[in-house]
Formats: structure tokens, sequence, C-alpha cells
């Protein structure tokens, strides 16, 4: 599968190499990854990350982008960063293909239409993969839950405007274990991530005074505080 090509007077083995798309996004109060089913082989049937082939005159990001816009119509992709590249020589029993993944994260209020063989999978309840796609998978969660300790990273997956309880669902749903809101609260306006809107939510069914509504003071990654670890609740004994 590998051509040759003269590089500086070398002779190198060249190799097709793919881009894959690790799309996070808490859905139905749980973090879910984009996935799509395969339907023929190798591997037919089981789930897959988008992407694809880079094509020639393409770099990673431009080819990652264009195989989401292309194949799941995703285009409002709120954070994206290189997570990793595997070059296992028999990671694709079609032959040796080298793959770098990419962490994206998606908004919980974007509703992309997806085609019939794509779905947000829990991560909690990942399938069998194709090839080595759950490597990816797990290399993005572990990502991503450890910038939300040290970074404002929240805003990618956040609506626009949030009550400080829909902070909390979302945040916490992303890192696997419930987050105390006023303990959110006190964290992210102390490193000043988030500021209020002056508007208030809607009473809810039950009435009761209305929440304050706020926004994430930066939508660009920033390192808010590079020592900060996020932990679950300790249980006592």
């Amino acid at each position: 599968m590998a051509d040759s090509g003269s590089v500086g007077g070398l002779d190198w083995p060249t190799y097709p190499h793919e881009a894959l798309a690790v799309v996070l996004s808490v859905r139905a109060g749980t973090l879910s990854v984009l996935m799509w089913q395969r339907a023929l082989p190798p591997h037919a049937r089981r789930w897959a990350l988008p992407g694809g082939a880079l094509a020639p005159n393409e770099r990673l990001r431009e080819s990652l982008q264009r195989h989401l816009a292309e194949k799941v119509a995703l285009r409002d992709v709120a954070y994206l960063e290189q997570l990793a590249t595997h070059s296992a020589t028999k990671r694709d029993p079609r032959g040796r293909v080298l793959a770098t993944g990419y962490l994206g994260i998606v908004a919980s209020d974007v509703e992309p239409q997806l085609p019939p063989d794509t779905a947000w999978v829990p991560v909690g309840e990942l399938p069998v993969t194709a090839f080595d796609h759950h490597d990816f998978v797990t290399a993005g969660v572990d990502r991503l839950r450890a910038k939300l300790s040290y970074t404002n990273i929240g805003f990618a997956l956040a609506p626009p405007e949030f009550s400080l309880s829909e902070l909390r669902d979302v945040i916490s749903a992303a890192l696997g274990y419930s987050v105390h809101p006023t303990n959110l609260a006190r964290v992210m306006t102390r490193r000043q991530l988030i500021e209020p809107t002056g508007d208030v939510s809607s009473p809810g069914p039950g009435g009761g005074r209305p929440g304050a509504i706020y926004r994430f003071r930066n939508r660009e990654l920033l390192v808010t505080d590079p020592f900060a670890v996020l932990r679950p609740p300790r249980h006592e004994a």
C-alpha cells in the first residue's frame, strides 16, 4: 500500500494518512461522542469516528473540517485541537494507514442534522469500535476532562447563555460526576471565567426566584489556572 517518493535525495516510502474527529458534546445529560456505523468491510456494522483520507493538497485540519461538513453536515464546532497520531503498522487490515485524531467540541444546544447511520454515543457505553477508534475516544475524553480543570473550555460545551444550574449540569456531565453549583460558581467567578448578562431566567412551574443568566467572558481557549485540578467529591465513610 506504500509508494516510494524522493525527499531530499532519499527514497522514502509514503503511506495513506487519515484525519479522524473525536467530537464530544453533552447530549441528554450525558457526555457523548459522534460516531457512524460502517456498512462495508473491514469492520462492517462497527461504530467508527467521522473522518477520512487526507487529500494531496490538504492540511490535516482542512481535511477533517471537509469530512465533517460533507459526511455529517457538522459545521458548528466550537473548539478543535489536534489530539494524537497513531502509526501502528497493523491498525488497518487493508494496509498501513497513519491516523491523526482531533478533539472537537459541540455545544449542548447545537442540533446538527445527522444522517441515519450516525448518532451520538454515550462515552460510558462505547460499543466495540472499528480499528483503534476507541483509543482516540479515550484520549479525547481524558483531554477534555483535564482541560476543564485548568482552562475555560466549558465555553465550548455550554450554550452562549445559561443559568448556573444549567452550567453545572453540563460540566457535571462532561466530568462524569456531580459538581455543586455553589462551588462551581465560586471557581468560575474567582477565575473571571463567566459574567452575568443582566437577564434572569423564567420561574419554573413551581415558582421561585428567577436565577441570573451568565455567559463566558471569553470564547477562545485560555489557561486560567495551570495547577488546578477538579476532583470528584469525597464520600465520608
